[in-house]
């Protein structure tokens, strides 16, 4: 049986706040798992819980009750995080050191040296196209540039699962496309990947599957295709219909000459199930 790269059972995180004599659920009986190879987005308006899921999937905040796993083993155990690579929302870098320094330095951190790092710093900034200012300072890096540079220090251990926290957070349209293709390589290359993002569009363009929190309960989860398709509702694509079948459709289906392509049901937006899903019951 194959493990799933991320499980989490029964989740529940909640924050005392002792000066106020109350506490906040930050996140509520989450039960999810990430296959191997898939891209899943973790979606949800601010304050849903998700970088404090994502925080105890890496064992940086201890949950109240439930367990989450990676790749099968607890991930409160240190070793369990040898083959994870994260990039949080907000990273910070010495801005003195270069990209090529960097990644030097984040390999070192993993235990890589000599000719290997040498070689893994040469791959990581030729892969997030970094390779002309592998000299540069930090300092000089435009946000895209840094989130990329976040990227491949991700990587530098060659992790089979990738955590990206807001990847295109602040990042301008051509940038936010090109860690989209980013991801996209890392998939084909067999990384799962488990982000979240308020890109909505992007994220309906790269996840395989999709779970939504709102106030820190899973009210959304599934394959994408399946969560946008609209119950009920059923879509004919014809070729070289004519302008009466259009008008009488059932009835001449079957006598005409139109063929049928395809039968499908219809899509709504990611946005729109976002929205839908994470709006409060007494706006529904």
């Amino acid at each position: 049986m194959i493990k799933p790269a991320v499980a989490v059972r029964g989740l529940t995180k909640v924050f005392p706040i002792p000066f106020r004599r109350t506490r906040v659920v930050a996140v509520r009986g989450l039960n999810l798992e990430v296959a191997p190879g898939q891209v899943y987005g973790l979606l949800g308006p601010n304050g849903s819980g998700k970088s404090t899921t994502l925080k105890i999937i890496l064992g940086l905040v201890s949950p109240s009750s439930g367990s989450t796993e990676i790749f099968g083993r607890d991930s409160r155990e240190v070793g369990s995080r040898e083959a994870v690579g994260f990039l949080p929302e907000n990273p910070y870098f010495y801005k003195y050191l270069t990209g090529a320094e960097t990644l030097r330095f984040y390999g070192k951190l993993c235990g890589l040296s000599g000719v290997r790092l040498k070689s893994r710093t040469g791959e990581l900034l030729e892969l997030v196209g970094l390779q002309n200012a592998r000299d540069r300072r930090l300092g000089g890096y435009s946000k895209g540039m840094l989130q990329r540079i976040g990227l491949a220090q991700a990587l530098i251990q060659e992790p089979k699962l990738v955590v990206l926290d807001e990847p295109t957070a602040g990042v301008d349209p051509a940038g936010s496309r090109d860690i989209r293709d980013l991801i996209l390589d890392l998939k084909r290359r067999g990384i799962t990947v488990l982000l979240s993002s308020h890109l909505l569009a992007q994220v309906q363009e790269i996840c395989d599957r999709v779970g939504i929190l709102a106030n820190g309960v899973l009210v959304r989860e599934g394959r994408v295709e399946d969560l946008l398709a609209i119950e009920n509702q059923t879509e004919l694509i014809l070729q070289n219909a004519t302008p009466e079948v259009l008008n009488d459709i059932a009835a001449l289906l079957k006598k005409s000459s139109a063929r049928l392509i395809e039968q499908r049901q219809p899509q709504t937006t990611l946005e729109r199930l976002f929205l839908e899903a994470t709006k409060a019951p007494a706006e529904r």
